[in-house]
């Protein structure tokens, strides 16, 4: 076995550069036919997700990265109720919402070459989680809960190189991150520890320019015996993680949307059938006579209440002209009782809109004759000179 020298990219200060690399320990553990045997075990981790094998706190899926817990499984990021940092909890021992237990190949093929090569104690790791990424994915920076994972945290890399970066700032839309303060490789079969300032005192993340290609890293940390978990009652509260036992989130907000189209056009149908126009205003047909008669101070240009009247037939009182006496017009109504009509159009908006066609119609037969007399008129008097 032999020791792997830090090679970096620096952009920070000196001083800080130095207490990062106090921080690191890396260590070439795995040749290629063992890395072979343990990507194959990864590869079965992940075909056994895809067929629901596993409970469903044990699988948590993002964007080009799958993240399977074993031991001990916890809530971060927006699966928390409270958000910030020291509010992550774990998942109860116990019951349908823990997470499966440390695969044992985990155990013969990972934990205990680590305790021979004294990188951690006899049976001090419990809790394993796989990270699974595909190319360009990427995790964003944090900081390990220090209330819930004791000091170091080791990892072995896989399936191809990477990179974990420190002190990085990500921004999305699109995503992208600021300058990293340290820059420190991670190739294949590598086991690499971090503690003090490294883990405790700047954040750390793997940058989507850093996966190139597939890559896997498992993480065996300790949890402590005191850490705090959830209750029952707190995880109905959290956002669970996306896997395959529930709808997918993009599928929720699809529903969601269509849902919603199909109430707006039902209103709008709704609407029009009233009388209304698409702002909710009075449907009065000709928007250029409506403009006309909307300011009239003529009380004609507005609906009436409708009479109540217990015969058949009832009187609309119709001013034709200021200088004329009213005019009344009789409407036959209708046999059938108002049951008998279309449930989308009440009695009520039926008898304004008939009464407001009648005026409509009254005042354009009044123009009509007006304009005739105007022209006979100018008629005459030509004839006469």
């Amino acid at each position: 076995m032999t020791y792997v020298k830090v090679h970096n990219q620096l952009y920070g200060n000196d001083d800080e550069t130095s207490r990062i690399e106090s921080g690191i320990t890396q260590k070439m553990l795995f040749d290629d036919s063992h890395c072979k045997k343990i990507e194959a075990k990864i590869d079965e981790i992940k075909a056994a997700a895809d067929k629901n094998v596993f409970k469903k706190h044990t699988v948590d899926r993002a964007p080009l990265r799958n993240k399977y817990f074993f031991g001990a499984g916890y809530t971060y990021g927006n699966q928390m109720a409270k958000k910030g940092p020291g509010q992550e909890k774990l998942y109860p021992k116990e019951g349908p919402d823990a997470v499966d237990d440390i695969p044992t190949w985990v155990h013969e093929l990972l934990i205990k070459p680590l305790e021979k090569e004294k990188i951690v104690p006899k049976d001090w790791v419990n809790s394993a989680v796989i990270n699974d990424y595909l190319p360009g994915g990427c995790i964003v920076s944090h900081i390990d809960p220090i209330h819930i994972f004791d000091r170091p945290i080791v990892s072995v890399s896989f399936l191809s190189d990477s990179a974990l970066s420190f002190g990085c700032k990500f921004m999305f839309k699109p995503i992208r991150t600021t300058e990293p303060a340290y820059v420190l490789p991670l190739k294949r079969g590598c086991s690499t520890c971090i503690s003090g300032y490294a883990a405790d005192g700047i954040t750390h993340c793997v940058r989507p320019q850093d996966v190139t290609a597939r890559r896997a890293v498992v993480i065996l940390r300790r949890v402590f015996p005191d850490a705090p978990r959830l209750n029952p009652d707190d995880i109905s509260l959290t956002n669970t993680p996306l896997n395959l036992h529930r709808t997918p989130t993009w599928q929720l907000a699809l529903e969601r949307r269509r849902e919603t189209e199909y109430r707006d056009d039902d209103r709008k149908h709704r609407r029009r059938t009233h009388g209304h126009d698409d702002r909710g205003d009075r449907d009065y047909g000709d928007s250029e006579n409506h403009r006309k008669h909307r300011h009239s101070n003529d009380s004609s240009s507005y609906p009436r209440k409708r009479a109540a009247s217990a015969t058949p037939e009832r009187e609309v009182i119709e001013k034709t002209s200021p200088a004329k006496k009213p005019k009344k017009i009789i409407v036959q109504e209708s046999s059938e009782s108002d049951s008998d009509l279309d449930s989308d159009t009440p009695p009520k908006e039926m008898s304004r809109r008939v009464r407001w066609e009648l005026r409509q119609a009254e005042k354009k037969k009044q123009k009509k004759k007006h304009k005739t007399k105007k022209e006979k008129k100018s008629h005459r008097k030509v004839t006469v000179t």
